[in-house]
């Protein structure tokens, strides 16, 4: 009887060796990597994050509820010019947002009513201290209002109150050669109307009182033109 020859354990590979090739074997690169430090947390930028996100929120909360507030200011209605008085009739009370802008509260309109514009005031131009002046140097000592009945073509087309012109002498058909020339480089438009007989313009402006009469003289004799300033209106 043929016995069968056992083969030699010892040339068979081990149970639990890992062959090439297998899913857990490391070769190459792959087996010499450095361990990975564990992540560092940083606490302070988060504390720092937190407040801001909060400091954000609690800002709009306060702009929320400070919207809610509203407070009573002036409005200016009429066009003012630099030195002009702020007459009741151009002042409007009107309810805003408190913003923290220390707007002229209304309740002290009597007050600004005595006072002069440092600037020139807008229709829609809320009020604030800065814009008003107790004093002007426009309308004050020195200073007289003149009122012309000007004719077509010597005063611009949409001259408003606060305006500033020139006030030019233009000599008449009978004057010869006489040229023209500056009474006044810079005069204060008081007031601006129509006549209701005539197409005549009258207008009321504020002159320095040495040239005054010369001024008057020639408005007599219809030998006056106003010129606009640019960029006073």
């Amino acid at each position: 009887m043929r016995i069968s020859e056992k083969p030699d354990r010892d040339s068979r590979a081990p149970v639990n060796a890992e062959r090439p090739g297998s899913p857990g074997a490391l070769s190459g690169p792959a087996s010499r990597k450095l361990p990975v430090p564990p992540r560092e947390r940083k606490p302070a930028l988060a504390a720092l994050a937190l407040l801001l996100v909060l400091g954000g929120a609690l800002a709009t909360t306060l702009l929320v509820v400070r919207s809610g507030d509203r407070v009573t200011a002036i409005r200016i209605t009429q066009q003012i010019g630099p030195g002009q008085p702020i007459i009741p009739a151009a002042m409007e009370e009107v309810q805003i947002a408190d913003t923290g802008i220390a707007y002229v509260d209304y309740r002290h309109r009597d007050e600004v009513a005595a006072t002069f514009a440092r600037v020139t005031l807008l229709p829609g131009t809320l009020l604030t201290e800065a814009m008003v002046s107790r004093d002007s140097e426009q309308s004050g000592p020195g200073k007289v209002t003149l009122g012309l009945a000007l004719k077509p073509g010597q005063m611009p087309i949409g001259l408003q109150r606060g305006d500033h012109v020139q006030v030019l002498y233009v000599p008449g058909s009978g004057r010869g050669t006489t040229q023209g020339k500056v009474l006044a480089p810079s005069a204060l438009v008081e007031n601006v109307g129509s006549s209701e007989t005539s197409s005549t313009g009258l207008v009321s402006i504020i002159v320095d009182s040495s040239v005054s009469p010369t001024v008057a003289m020639y408005a007599s004799s219809g030998e006056i033109a106003l010129g606009k300033l640019a960029g006073t209106g």
